[in-house]
């Protein structure tokens, strides 16, 4: 099994690897990659980590710490783990950590030796639980983030950060944990980390929330949180594309909340979503991204175009029939099948404007559609393009740019 990279190699934005490690004024170093994009491409004149404003984007080398990666990597290890004869030392010391934890000042050390102890032992993580180690860290973290709120300590976000990273650490699987979690001292610290933790504490919270969905099965996570600012929050996140782990995630805690909304209310759900401006975001988001996420915004698309707003909202963006159009037959066949739904759905499932009409043959989309009837794929995915070619295909002919040799093949379908 590959060694975990320790987090302090890791880039703060990407959460990967660094190779060319440069440090901000603010002291915090990062890929430099990541952070000329943050910069450069987003406009951003803050610290991702600290969101301090910068007035110089100057970006120092850091050659240590460049020098101590490469020394590890060409080493193929990592610094000394809690597993094997230290582990049940570790476990032993479980009880009278957690007895002090919440009256140490030191909370953000004691929980990153904490979490340090339990990452690869899992019968360290089964007493953890056993010695109530949930309601512990949901204490500290709603403490740190009333704290944090009154009077803007950051060392007390962290606190909540470091926390969720613990609590990361855990399966999440059991009923039991999951009421402890669903509980309104631990969900809310949880969502305002995903609102607005460093990219570090996001992962864990969009992880402990994706635990926490796939165990709860019926239940409703979402209800104990508000929606709407996570919704914003999330876009927010995607608009910045710092990182595809980062968007992939934000992407699952999305979906789930669209898919868990209760039917009465799904409806109004994609509306409220479509309003933050969630189409948008999707559209400007595929260009740059690779399969997994493009597979998973393609997904939301879907969901988000069967509503009247979010239709609209699609027909009105300039770029979105020629960013859904790319996809198709370029990245799966799973993001063919779902962008020929989109398509489906903004051309056939209501009345489509003139202008989607005019983007989908001047983009390419019509040929591509016709391609598919002659390739492989699947059966709803072929009715649903020669549907469109049907019902539009008298349009489209009139086009100097459609291809001559189609016309005929239009007959035929015909």
């Amino acid at each position: 099994m590959a060694t975990e990279s320790p987090q302090l190699f890791l880039c703060p934005i990407s959460m990967e690897l660094m190779e060319d490690p440069v440090t901000v004024a603010t002291g915090v170093t990062y890929e430099r990659r990541s952070i000329e994009r943050w910069f450069f491409k987003y406009g951003k004149a803050t610290c991702p980590a600290t969101m301090q404003h910068l007035a110089s984007f100057d970006l120092t080398p850091n050659h240590t710490l460049k020098r101590v990666i490469s020394s590890w990597a060409e080493r193929g290890s990592s610094p000394s783990s809690p597993t094997g004869a230290l582990a049940p030392m570790a476990r032993e010391r479980l009880p009278s950590v957690l007895a002090g934890i919440e009256a140490t000042p030191f909370k953000v050390t004691a929980l990153k030796s904490l979490r340090s102890c339990m990452a690869l032992d899992v019968a360290a993580q089964d007493k953890f639980v056993a010695y109530d180690g949930i309601q512990v860290l949901s204490r500290v973290m709603a403490q740190a983030l009333a704290e944090s709120g009154a009077g803007g300590d950051f060392s007390a976000f962290r606190t909540c950060e470091e926390a969720a990273a613990v609590l990361d650490t855990l399966p999440l699987s059991d009923d039991a944990s999951v009421d402890l979690v669903l509980k309104p001292e631990c969900m809310r610290p949880v969502a305002a980390l995903v609102q607005r933790g460093s990219a570090e504490a996001r992962l864990h919270a969009m992880s402990i929330l994706d635990k926490v969905s796939k165990a709860s099965g019926a239940r409703n996570w979402t209800a104990g949180v508000d929606v709407d600012d996570m919704v914003k929050s999330l876009l927010d996140l995607l608009s910045d594309g710092a990182s595809s782990k980062l968007s992939s995630r934000a992407l699952d805690v999305l979906l789930d909340v669209t898919a868990r909304s209760p039917s009465s209310c799904r409806a109004r759900s994609g509306k409220d979503v479509v309003e933050a401006g969630a189409v948008r975001v999707l559209v400007e988001l595929l260009p740059d991204a690779d399969r997994h996420v493009t597979e998973r915004a393609l997904l939301l698309l879907k969901r988000l175009c069967k509503c009247p707003e979010g239709r609209l909202a699609f027909a009105e963006h300039g770029l979105a029939v020629a960013a859904v159009s790319r996809t198709v037959l370029r990245v799966s066949g799973l993001a063919t099948k779902l962008a020929v739904h989109v398509l489906w759905l903004v051309s056939c499932a209501a009345r489509p404007s003139e202008k989607v009409l005019d983007d989908l043959v001047t983009n390419g989309a019509v040929a591509k559609l016709l391609a598919l009837l002659q390739v492989e794929s699947s059966t709803s995915t072929k009715e649903k393009a020669a549907r469109m070619l049907r019902v539009h295909g008298a349009f489209w002919k009139q086009y100097p740019c459609f291809p001559a040799d189609l016309r005929d093949y239009l007959k035929f379908l015909n």
